[in-house]
Formats: structure tokens, C-alpha cells, sequence
């Protein structure tokens, strides 16, 4: 999907889609639509004073002018004094929805001057664009026959003259960090039997020579030599052999990088400790930390901030077999500590284990790791909130406010020292699992025994990476998660 930003009057605008959004309208007319409503013989007029249309959150509205645009979308904000950078994210979302959904491939977007807020302009053309893509993805890679109707291809902000190069500097944020969401999404859509762990070492190689970042990859010898035993307990039950990836992005001179983790488990069925049939089609998107990584590094490659960045990887299957990993066996880590592995569907905990072991090499400035970890972040916080744990405040607030710019937010919970009992083995310095109770708290303790020498924060995404049913301008399926966050993350870091 192409975007630009354009300055042209509403009526003038010949759009599939022209969308509109508006706050609370209280039955007046923003005066910044007078032209548009005359070129509609009086139609929103019309609408609102029957009370047809308010202005209210994710109200629509559509109307077919005589001239100008085939088609006009009314989108409410809700009360224009509450109008946030995820409120304008949304209803651009709500519009390329509705696009996709009437085959108008052309959308332009503009938000009334009576309903900014205090949104700025380049904020404004970063999160209408973000939100444009997020309303238009569809995942029609692997279908012999699609419908018919065209895709989103052009998404256009209308602005006023004074506004343009604020909005175009947002654009292009925007777009890039689009761009690398979409790959996230369509990396989560694709099946176990395409994307592998090869597959998304694969992908990585592709950035690489597409923006010039380093990419090492290392196969299951080169991952035993370096003695990540834990990644290789899990990968021992499948014949697909298993990949430690990192990226490396230069974008500063001398400076600690900021590294990112994701879990790279392509397929898990549970192991031994299999998982329900029930909707197991879905752990493909036990990868999303990773493709939150490589979507971040495309986002990266496109806006070149001056910072160091460095991605990691572990990626692996979990499967059952005469090879898998076994409830009371112990694994040695790439850190050195034992584990005892008593749920063999606690796996992701174990690669990212090693990976937040081997990261040391680094000297990384902070560490952020992204992974769908625990069922029970879902009963704690449901679909709409990613769970937050770390080790410094200070970073925790840091990625909190980059999740709340991100529209990802994050809610922090607690590893208190009393929680690490739940995780002791007899047997081992740690076993993998701490049972029911608190088991996203003990799953991000597990975690911490791996840390060393750097402030370091845990995502858990296992409730927000993933969405099963339509919402507005979100379609069901894969969200893309993270990519958002850790790129606001890293752009506030690089111009700190």
C-alpha cells in the first residue's frame, strides 16, 4: 500500500474512499467541512441534525456524493478534547477496513482541524498510516482463488498547506514501521510446514542484504558447540533442525546496543506434555517474539535512527517424539545453571534462556526479549494488554510509555522474591515451571535467573499477539505485535 500526504480541498478529492473523522459533534457542523457538505447537497448536515450520525467512538457513516470522491466515510473519535494518537490509529484502521471490505482501492483520510487534540501534526501522519495498514492487511499468499475485489493500494492524508511537512516527516515513520508490521503479520500467518526455523533464518538473511545488516546464523552444531543445551533440549523431538539467529544493526559509531529477543518456536504442540487438539492450529504464531524482531529490523533498515541494535533469535519446533525432551530430565544451559524440565510445554522459557545467556557478549545498553510465554498472561490480563516484568524501573517505564505511543500497552508485574520459590528444583538449580499458580510471574522469574550485568524487561504477548475474532480495524488473526514498541522504543532511544 502506497501513502503520500496531499493538499487539496475535500471536495476536490477523487478517492474511492474519501474517510472523514470527527469528534462529538454536539448537532453542528465543523466549519472545516462546509465545503465537503455543500459538495453533498447537505448531507452530513442532514445526518446529524436527524441524529443519524454523533461523532461517537467507531460510529460510521457512508454517504455517495455527486461528485468528487465515489464514496464518503464519517468516522467518530468520541469526545474531541479525549482524542489520542490510538484514537486516530483506529479510525484509519476503521477506514481501510471498510475499504477492503467494498474493494475501493484508493483511500484518502482526513482528520477535521476541529478534532486534533493534542495530537501533532507529525504524529498524525505516523499513526494514520500505521493504522491504514493495519485496517487494509489481508493474507491471500497461499489461496488459489481470491475474491475480486481489489486491494488497498494508496493511501493518501489530506492536510492543510501549513501542516504538510510535519505530516510527511510522520508519514514516513509511519510507512516504514507499517511495512515492518505487515512482515510480522504475514511471518505469523504463513504454517509450520512453510515457516521453519530455516524459513525465518531465511528472512533475516533477506534484510541483510536488503539493508546492509550483519546476519549470522548458526545450525544445530554450531548451537551444541556454543553449548545451548536448553534450546537444544526442545529442538531434539523434531527433525527440523533448529537456528540461532542475530542481526546486527550499526547505526552509531561507538555505543552499547539495544538488543531485542524474540521466541522463535515455529510450531508447539506441547512436547510430551501435548497440548489439547482444540485450536493447536494456532501455535504457528508461537513465533510471533521473532517476527516482532524481523519486523522491527525492517522498520530499522528503512529509517536508519543512529543507534546500535542487535536481534536474536532462538527458533525451534516442539514436538513429540522417540527423541523429545522428557517431564524429570535435566538440561545444562548455556549460562551453566541446570534445569529440570517438568513441563515440556514450558519450552519457550528454555530458549530464551540461552539466548538472554549468550547476549552477554554484547555488553548490551538493555535487553527487551518478546514472547508468547504463558497461558496464564491471558487470565490475568486478557486480549488487550501485554504482561511486563523486568529488572530496572527505570526501563520498564521507559518501554511502558514507548507501548502506550505504540498503542501496544503494557502492564507490569511484580517479581518479588517470594515468587522464585515456586521454581526450585530438587534435583537442579531451577526447574521450568512453577505450576498454576502466578505462572507468568514465575515463568518471567525463570527468566531472570538467565539475566547478567544488564537492565533487562520481559513481554509476555501470549494474550495480545493473536486476535480470534474481527474487531474494529483489526482483523482476526495476527496482530504483528511489538514491532510498533520496540520501534518507538528504539527512535525515542536514538534521539534522547
Amino acid at each position: 500500500m502506497r501513502s503520500s500526504v496531499k493538499v487539496v480541498p475535500l471536495e476536490r478529492v477523487s478517492a474511492s474512499l474519501l474517510t472523514v473523522t470527527v469528534g462529538h459533534l454536539n448537532k453542528k457542523l465543523p466549519g472545516s467541512l462546509l465545503g465537503l457538505d455543500a459538495a453533498l447537497d447537505g448531507a452530513i448536515k442532514r445526518l446529524i441534525a436527524t441524529g443519524d450520525f454523533s461523532g461517537d467512538r467507531d460510529e460510521i457513516s457512508l454517504l455517495y456524493p455527486p461528485k468528487g470522491a465515489t464514496r464518503v466515510l464519517l468516522v467518530g473519535l468520541g469526545n474531541p478534547m479525549e482524542v489520542t494518537r490510538g484514537a486516530i490509529r483506529r479510525a484509519a484502521a476503521i477506514a481501510t477496513q471498510k475499504a477492503a471490505s467494498l474493494g475501493a482501492p484508493t483511500v484518502a483520510f482526513h482528520l477535521a482541524h476541529e478534532t486534533h487534540g493534542g495530537v501533532s501534526p507529525q504524529a498524525v501522519g505516523q499513526v494514520a498510516v500505521e493504522g491504514a495498514s493495519q485496517g487494509a492487511w489481508r493474507f491471500r499468499e497461499l489461496k488459489a482463488v481470491v475474491d475480486d475485489k481489489p486491494p488497498v493500494k494508496t493511501f493518501e492524508i489530506i492536510v492543510a498547506r501549513e501542516e504538510r511537512r510535519e505530516v510527511e516527516h510522520g508519514r514516513q515513520i509511519g510507512n516504514a514501521t507499517a511495512v515492518g508490521q505487515r512482515l510480522a503479520r504475514n511471518l505469523q500467518m504463513l504454517p509450520a510446514n512453510v515457516c521453519t526455523p530455516s524459513y525465518l533464518a531465511q528472512i533475516a538473511r533477506d534484510l541483510g542484504r536488503a539493508y546492509g545488516f550483519k546476519v549470522t546464523v548458526w545450525n544445530r552444531s554450531q548451537i551444541d558447540k556454543a553449548g545451548m543445551r536448553a534450546l537444544l533440549a526442545v529442538a531434539q523431538g523434531s527433525s527440523e533442525e533448529p537456528r540461532f539467529i542475530m542481526l546486527e544493526y550499526r547505526g552509531a559509531a561507538r555505543q552499547a546496543p539495544i538488543c531485542l529477543i524474540g521466541k522463535g518456536v515455529t510450531f508447539d504442540s506441547g512436547g510430551i506434555s501435548l497440548k489439547p487438539a482444540q485450536h493447536m492450529e494456532e501455535m504457528k504464531y508461537d513465533m510471533s517474539g521473532a517476527a516482532a524482531v524481523l519486523g522491527t529490523f525492517e522498520a530499522l533498515g528503512q529509517l536508519k535512527p543512529p543507534v546500535n541494535v542487535v536481534g536474536v533469535i532462538p527458533a525451534t519446533e516442539n514436538l513429540p517424539s522417540a527423541t523429545a525432551i522428557k517431564p524429570g530430565d535435566v538440561v545444562r544451559s548455556h549460562m551453566g545453571k541446570t534445569i529440570e524440565v517438568v513441563n515440556t510445554d514450558a519450552e519457550g522459557r528454555l530458549l530464551l534462556g540461552d539466548a538472554l545467556s549468550y547476549v552477554r557478549r554484547f555488553k548490551p545498553d538493555c535487553v527487551i526479549d518478546a514472547a508468547t510465554l504463558t497461558g496464564a498472561i491471558v487470565i490475568g490480563l486478557g486480549h488487550h494488554a501485554i504482561g511486563m516484568m523486568g529488572n530496572d524501573d527505570q526501563l520498564l517505564q521507559e518501554v511502558r510509555r514507548a507501548g502506550d505511543r505504540a498503542g501496544e500497552r503494557c502492564w507490569p508485574l511484580p517479581l518479588w522474591d517470594e515468587y522464585r520459590e515456586q521454581i526450585k528444583s530438587d534435583v537442579a538449580d531451577v526447574k521450568n515451571s512453577g505450576g498454576r499458580p502466578a505462572g507468568s510471574i514465575t515463568a518471567g522469574w525463570f527468566l531472570r535467573e538467565f539475566v547478567d550485568g544488564y537492565p533487562w524487561v520481559h513481554l509476555d504477548i501470549a494474550g495480545t499477539a493473536w486476535s480470534d475474532t474481527d474487531r474494529p480495524g483489526l482483523t482476526k488473526g495476527p496482530t504483528g505485535l511489538c514491532v510498533r514498541l520496540f520501534t518507538e522504543f528504539v527512535l525515542a532511544r536514538a534521539h534522547a
